[in-house]
């Protein structure tokens, strides 16, 4: 039986990343479906299902601490093309990888940069 935790995680998670987020907790279940578990209940089902933050500004958060972390490009991506599909524009995505050059460095945000024109590149080349 699933808990409340994670039926509120797993409609966060298709909430934010559609079919995709399913995708990556179903390449996890096969070598740690505990880990699986964890992600959706405790980042979707706890913390992203909270009310005080939109979906918007939770993703603009998250896009921001993973470009300071500079060494999350697979999560960057991802949380980019969350940030996307929960209403945030490009302009406003480069615009927080701008800001965080301020306190993570030119290197950081330039790879995050690179993450975001990447992202841009899938989806223009998707809609074509």
């Amino acid at each position: 039986m699933e808990s409340n935790r994670y039926t509120r995680g797993q409609e966060a998670l298709a909430r934010i990343h559609g079919h995709i987020g399913e995708g990556v907790m179903d390449t996890l279940k096969d070598i740690a479906p505990d880990f699986a578990r964890f992600i959706i209940e405790f980042p979707y089902g706890d913390i992203y299902s909270r009310g005080v933050l939109s979906p918007k500004e939770r993703q603009i958060a998250t896009i921001a601490s993973l470009t300071t972390l500079g060494n999350a490009p697979t999560e960057l991506k991802a949380h980019i093309q969350g940030g996307l599909n929960v209403g945030c524009t490009r302009q406003e995505i480069v615009e927080v990888i701008i800001q965080m050059a301020v306190y993570a460095g030119f290197p950081a945000a330039v790879n995050a940069i690179l993450v975001a024109k990447e992202v841009f590149a899938e989806l223009d080349n998707k809609n074509k």
